[in-house]
């Protein structure tokens, strides 16, 4: 692990060739329908997996200079072409670079942030402190994906893993002074401890509207709908006053398959299948 972060002879070839896998990593992560909702498709979503890319950079470079340019270099490879080569899988074919704006931004920052990121070198109080936005962006990042674990498990199992497994090994591989390295794993459990306990006290829960009567699946308040496996949530026929008309109310509490039922007075039934998703459902009628 030490030779990870500070014991690799970075040459440009090297973070090139590092820029290129990652891009290319990064866009078939989008491309392969099997990895969609899925651990390995959080690098082309959120940030933890490139900033412990950034972290081998400035701790493999050998002055402020050098660590600015090769972070800079980097994002600016890998970004692009992870838009580029999903061009031809998409249907919004180059109008994907309008994205990339976002990116771009970072980019353009990974130049002072690579520079002053080089401190962390130095083994000091204040090199903890330039890595603690780092730190609180992972622990973010655990509570979301901890949450969307729960909701869909064993979906985001690993990226879930990934985020307290880093939050650990950065305090303790970056560091020397064994006062830092002391505070700082501290301040990463305590971040893993806290985000936990919030999940588990506010389970994740998708509300949303899955259908609307009207001729093709009529019902009202004397209608009866339910889940034939309830534990993939609650729903409950509800009348929309903005619009005038009666909508079936979910509120999933995990992903997963499950039939609708939409039961008359008369006891005829509308039966729909219904694949929940973390913040999406499809629905079809049987």
């Amino acid at each position: 692990m030490k030779k990870l972060f500070g014991g690799i002879d970075l040459t440009w070839k090297k973070l090139i060739i590092f820029a290129v896998l990652a891009g290319v990593y990064t866009a078939l992560t989008t491309i392969i329908p099997g990895l969609k909702d899925t651990s390995f498709h959080t690098i082309a979503v959120t940030f933890e997996v490139w900033i412990l890319f950034g972290i081998i950079i400035i701790m493999n470079s050998k002055s402020n200079k050098d660590s600015a340019l090769k972070c800079f270099v980097f994002f600016l490879i890998s970004q692009p072409l992870v838009y580029l080569l999903q061009v031809p899988f998409s249907y919004q074919g180059w109008n994907l670079f309008g994205y990339y704006k976002y990116w771009f931004i970072w980019t353009i920052l990974c130049l002072p942030m690579g520079y002053i990121g080089y401190y962390i070198k130095k083994d000091k109080w204040w090199g903890y402190l330039i890595l603690f936005p780092m730190i609180l962006m992972v622990a973010e990042s655990y509570a979301k994906y901890l949450s969307d674990f729960m909701f869909a498990y064993p979906k985001y199992l690993l990226i879930s893993l990934f985020c307290i497994i880093t939050l650990i090994i950065y305090p303790l591989y970056l560091f020397n002074n064994k006062k830092i390295r002391t505070v700082g794993l501290s301040i990463s459990i305590l971040l893993i401890i806290v985000a936990t306990i919030i999940c588990f006290v506010d389970p994740p829960v998708y509300s949303t509207q899955v259908l609307s009567s009207n001729q093709e699946h009529y019902f009202d308040n004397t209608y009866k709908v339910y889940l034939t496996n309830n534990r993939i949530g609650d729903v409950e026929i509800k009348y929309v006053d903005s619009i005038e008309e009666y909508m079936i109310d979910a509120k999933f509490k995990r992903a997963g398959k499950t039939d609708l039922v939409i039961e008359g007075p008369n006891g005829d039934k509308q039966i729909y299948t219904l694949d929940v998703i973390r913040n999406s459902y499809n629905i079809n009628k049987k």
